[in-house]
């Protein structure tokens, strides 16, 4: 199908995109990679009468560390967390999940910003971004502030990024070195969304779990963080038991759609799955 007609409008800077923003209201559509928004519009899910184009602000782009932190542009594509040897070396899950989204010619254009910021339960990157406990920077006409990944999504497509506001920047803590992480997916084919992922981020120490945290996709309407499942591997080795008490934790607070993925016991069922096996290999990079 074919979108409705819209007017088009590509700021060259922040201070621009912000004021075009806060101008044109509520009849306005950020556009950043562009593979959410469009299918919407021509499906006339989404009828903009102004696209506001990020693409030519230079400031939302690039990757830099700083201190104890990476923080990435939210114009930065799939591709570039790809290529970015800062990514792989300081935060590797990323690098691992970037390759498990969709295929190379979204990644060419899709935007870690856009994957984010836009509340679909499918995506793949708020989730890690809950187990690395990341902050986002947005901007609106009343200045900047900083949100907690943990505190950002609030239900399918709402988020705590108020009307008028752009997210800038993703802000990573780097896990210490030796940290063990995994992205496990399971989809039905190449540029599926999942119908279970989760993410794990963990340390060990004397051969017992230290640090743990577990993020869900696709298994509720938000990205969830299993905080009970991580605590329930805290100080063990891991063991059949562990693994299994973990994963009834986790599976204990999904609660996915049944729709052509499978039905919600399935779902549940495979989202558990993941949890253990995400688990083990995160440990085994760990050790």
């Amino acid at each position: 199908m074919i979108p409705g007609q819209f007017s088009y409008h590509r700021p060259g800077t922040l201070a621009d995109a912000v004021k075009l923003l806060a101008d044109l209201g509520d009849e306005a559509q950020l556009l950043a990679g562009g593979h959410s928004l469009i299918p919407m519009m021509k499906l006339r899910l989404a009828t903009p009468e102004h696209l506001v184009d990020l693409a030519g602000v230079d400031a939302l782009k690039g990757i830099r560390r700083d201190g104890g932190a990476i923080i990435i542009g939210a114009t930065t594509t799939q591709h570039e967390l790809l290529a970015s040897d800062t990514i792989r070396s300081a935060l590797p899950i990323l690098h691992e999940t970037a390759l498990l989204i969709a295929d190379p010619q979204v990644r060419y254009r899709g935007t870690i910003g856009g994957n984010v910021a836009n509340g679909d339960p499918g995506n793949d990157m708020p989730a890690v971004m809950m187990a690395l406990d990341a902050t986002y920077q947005v901007e609106g006409p009343t200045g900047a502030r900083q949100i907690a990944a943990r505190e950002f999504y609030q239900a399918a497509y709402f988020t705590a990024r108020e009307p008028g506001e752009i997210l800038t920047s993703i802000t990573v803590p780097v896990p210490p070195a030796g940290h063990g992480y995994a992205y496990e997916k399971l989809k039905r084919k190449i540029g599926d969304y999942a119908t279970a992922a989760a993410a794990v981020v963990l340390t060990i120490r004397d051969g017992r779990v230290a640090t743990c945290s577990i993020g869900l996709t696709n298994l509720s309407e938000t990205p969830l963080l299993a905080e009970e499942a991580a605590q329930a591997v805290i100080g063990t080795s891991l063991d059949a038991a562990s693994l299994k008490k973990a994963a009834a934790a986790a599976v204990d607070i999904m609660a996915p759609a049944g729709d052509g993925r499978g039905p919600v016991e399935y779902r549940k069922h495979v989202g558990g799955i993941m949890v253990e096996r995400a688990l083990k290999r995160a440990a085994a990079r760990a050790a």
